[in-house]
């Protein structure tokens, strides 16, 4: 394979698996009557980003979420052809990932987020502060040279476990939009789509211009 298409290859593949581990997670609790619980699909999704930032941070940076992508180009850390080759990648594997929770549980409806008993401003406030606080822990771990990335897969898996335990009753806690793209386009299900983009969209976007000119560039 062309070296330079290798990066959107690690994209594609890390974000359909991570979104296959995430979404199955949520339609096997759907199906088992619950079994699984908030702290058991929590849990899922923390390890699978864990294993794929490990897997494939050192080829292509393992963002696995077009918001992490977004901000990063918003930062000028990325060309906007390069940022938009990840994005489509992204959204590739996730609607791969998508065909895949289809087949397995027969219905990709069950893994589209929803939001519950919030309205849509305050839905969008939820995604934007949960990716927030995921960006933040990204940029310092993978794009300050100063911190040790060796640990880059941990820290970030951990502190998306807890944002799902935190979201996951309000909002279905996304985080990503392409966690919520795969199974909506797959199942036909575009209720509240809006919501999953604009919040992490925005709360990335504030966490990168936070972290580069409140952190990074004051340290010169």
């Amino acid at each position: 394979m062309n070296k330079e298409a290798t990066p959107y290859l690690a994209e594609l593949l890390g974000t359909f698996g991570f979104v296959f581990v995430a979404a199955g997670s949520i339609a096997a609790n759907s199906v088992s009557g619950n079994s699984i619980g908030i702290i058991g699909i929590a849990l899922a999704q923390g390890i699978a980003l864990l294993a794929f930032i490990y897997a494939f941070n050192h080829i292509s940076g393992a963002h696995l979420n077009p918001a992490i992508t977004i901000s990063l180009w918003i930062t000028k850390r990325m060309e906007g052809s390069v940022a938009a080759g990840y994005v489509i990648a992204q959204l590739a594997g996730a609607v791969l990932a998508g065909i895949f929770v289809e087949g397995f549980f027969g219905n990709a409806r069950l893994a589209v987020p929803q939001l519950v008993s919030v309205d849509h401003t305050f839905a969008v406030l939820v995604e934007a502060v949960l990716t927030f606080v995921l960006v933040l822990v990204f940029f310092g771990i993978i794009v300050d040279r100063r911190s040790h990335t060796s640990h880059a897969g941990l820290a970030i898996g951990l502190v998306f476990t807890g944002l799902v335990l935190v979201g996951f009753s309000l909002t279905g806690a996304a985080i990503n939009p392409a966690k919520a793209f795969g199974p909506a386009l797959v199942g036909n299900l575009w209720t509240n789509h809006l919501v999953y983009w604009v919040g992490p969209i925005l709360g990335g976007i504030a966490a990168a211009l936070t972290y580069e000119y409140g952190i990074l560039r004051s340290k010169n």
